[in-house]
């Protein structure tokens, strides 16, 4: 009897050990469907991808050739466009290759090399999103003094701040995300190994990552958020203060477009990470994360070019 209770614990503590073994390949489930609808998807994606590297790569190419765009204003956007670029070569090139896949598994350094690459890019676009809103605050408000105030002494260490700050910010997450246990499912309800996706799956306590996901996050958010209002706050009171119509209107093109961005890409982050970790619907989630991973890379060319005469200017040179 004794011989049996301690045979049947043993095979009970090995089953236990068994359930936390760790996995080491992760399985981006992303969007289910038929084998078509994959397929379609695949075309859709493709097709944006395309664009947003077309049309990123191109504004980068623009700003170098064109000399009337080197101005730290187009040096910040060409810096805003290359980061689309990355931003979106992080996902989409293994989202698309998976709609064509059965076997959809990625490595455990190679999820830990995508969340940190995303987190750091997404990170970076953010605070440098806040330096171009007071890049043209300097602009508007004291036209004279814009070369000085705006030298490269001053605008390189704001670019390289801003990657620092995404590289810390995604060192944090990184680190934190796997040093915990993956031992529950190896199934990743998204297209992306993305924060609260991997922590729906983690079986160890994530309260903790969690608090850290929604402080880091908050505080960005709100610090550059303010640096961009406050920016735009003395903009406004600059713009009533011209006389000309001609000059307000001028000064509304050059700063509708960058508001625009700003709004679109702001309102999704704080929608996904801003807010109790019980109200994630991973499902939902998903379709948000490749808008704003996916579609707005692609749509900041087109706001930048459309709604600024100097790029449509330098556009026509180039193609003409």
């Amino acid at each position: 009897m004794t011989m049996s209770k301690l045979t049947s614990d043993l095979d009970l503590h090995r089953i236990q050990l068994k359930n936390v073994t760790e996995f080491t390949v992760f399985i981006l489930m992303g969007f289910t469907g038929t084998f078509e609808m994959q397929v379609f998807l695949f075309f859709v994606f493709l097709a944006i991808y395309l664009f947003t590297l077309i049309g990123n790569l191109g504004m980068v190419s623009l700003v170098i050739r064109d000399s009337r765009l080197h101005n730290p204003m187009y040096y910040f956007l060409s810096v805003l466009s290359f980061l689309d670029a990355c931003y979106s070569s992080v996902v989409t090139p293994k989202m698309l290759v998976n709609f064509l896949k059965e076997n959809k598994d990625i490595s455990h350094f190679g999820c830990a090399a995508q969340m940190f690459l995303f987190v750091m890019f997404g990170t970076t676009e953010c605070f440098l999103l806040a330096a171009m809103a007071y890049d043209r605050y300097v602009a508007i408000y004291n036209p004279l003094l814009y070369s000085v105030s705006m030298s490269p002494r001053v605008y390189v260490p704001l670019i390289i701040a801003s990657y620092v700050g995404g590289i810390f910010n995604a060192s944090v997450h990184t680190v934190a995300t796997f040093s915990l246990s993956f031992c529950a499912s190896n199934e990743i309800r998204h297209v992306f190994c993305d924060i609260p996706p991997l922590l729906a799956i983690s079986c160890s306590d994530t309260h903790t990552n969690q608090l850290l996901l929604f402080y880091c996050v908050g505080s960005i958010e709100i610090v550059t958020i303010l640096i961009v209002l406050i920016s735009y706050g003395f903009i406004l009171v600059a713009i009533l203060r011209k006389h000309s119509a001609e000059g307000r209107w001028k000064v509304f093109s050059t700063c509708g477009s960058h508001l625009t961005a700003v709004s679109i890409y702001h309102g999704t982050i704080l929608f996904m990470y801003v807010r109790p970790s019980s109200s994630y619907a991973l499902d939902h989630d998903m379709i948000v994360s490749a808008f704003y991973t996916i579609v707005i890379p692609m749509l900041n060319p087109i706001i930048y070019s459309l709604r600024n005469k100097d790029v449509k200017e330098a556009m026509k040179r180039i193609l003409g």
